[in-house]
């Protein structure tokens, strides 16, 4: 059951399988993330009413569904505002960019569900004075197109999906992520964030995140090694894909080869950028191949 958790003067957070950041300034509140779908935003809404708050704006990290889909829902019930981050607040608007991007045609129907294409929903995109008095951003841009963190003066970050907890990365080895560099350079910026407490999306708040970013950081190394071990000898994309799915135990569907055939290719950019990784053209084969020099 889901309940409204204190974590300072005006600042709470409502767990969850994505965790929703809740902000109160005089009898309004704003919400950082609108989960999945109508369900959990109809329980935030009433935890929200419950404890006499008037929801005035929605702020998006990102734009993934998990985090987007109660939008529409939210808007509907309570004519609030939504924003999120630069490009982000176009694929909420038009959410089926959020598959095609990821499947790079028209995507099918399973990448047209719920959990991959939220509710279109009128967003626009956030700047500064967007935000109520006591609340502030920085850019943790990776793991979406753009994302973002969010402060609250009470001392609490809501950091998004920019970092993930040991038992996430432990059961998402290859968590999706759209820029490798990009998610890398925010892990060293949240470094260096000042705060009382750090809350991702997914997993428990804690007090210091210096940690986890630790561990994220390292993470991503290792499997920046697996790929370019898998590559010694060449192989096509989705040889590498079919790697990847063996030696992280996941359970294949399509939603999930694709997100990993999303991110497995991002990681192919970012070590081609280092030079690690290059491609060859076997005949018609297109083939990616650890550098000679790495």
């Amino acid at each position: 059951m889901s309940l409204l958790n204190r974590l300072g003067e005006n600042t709470f957070y409502i767990d969850g399988v994505t965790n929703i950041g809740v902000y109160r300034y005089g009898g309004k509140c704003c919400i950082i993330d609108a989960g999945l779908d109508k369900s959990v935003a109809d329980t935030v809404l009433g935890l929200i009413s419950e404890n006499g708050m008037k929801l005035e704006k929605v702020f998006l990290t990102h734009s993934h569904a998990d985090h987007a889909g109660g939008c529409a829902y939210l808007k509907q019930q309570t004519g609030c505002e939504v924003f999120a981050p630069g490009v982000c607040a176009q694929l909420v608007r038009y959410p089926f960019l959020i598959p095609t991007t990821l499947y790079g045609g028209y995507p099918n129907a399973k990448m047209r569900s719920k959990f991959i294409t939220p509710e279109a929903c009128e967003c626009f995109e956030i700047t500064q004075s967007d935000l109520p008095a006591g609340l502030s951003f920085v850019h943790t841009d990776g793991h979406d197109f753009e994302q973002l963190a969010f402060k609250t003066d009470d001392g609490v970050w809501f950091v998004g999906d920019a970092v993930s907890d040991k038992e996430t990365l432990n059961k998402y080895r290859i968590s999706f992520l759209q820029n490798v560099g990009a998610h890398l350079d925010s892990l060293e910026l949240l470094k260096t964030l000042e705060g009382n407490v750090f809350v991702p999306s997914h997993g428990v708040p804690v007090n210091e995140v210096n940690t986890l970013c630790e561990e994220n950081i390292a993470n991503v190394y290792d499997v920046s090694k697996i790929i370019k071990k898998i590559c010694a000898d060449g192989i096509t994309v989705d040889g590498l894909i079919e790697r990847l799915l063996d030696e992280f135990n996941i359970r294949l569907y399509i939603m999930q080869y694709e997100l990993v055939g999303a991110t497995a290719r991002s990681y192919l950019s970012y070590l081609a950028e280092r030079k690690e990784i290059e491609y060859v053209f076997d005949g018609n084969k297109l083939m990616w191949k650890t550098s000679e020099s790495s």
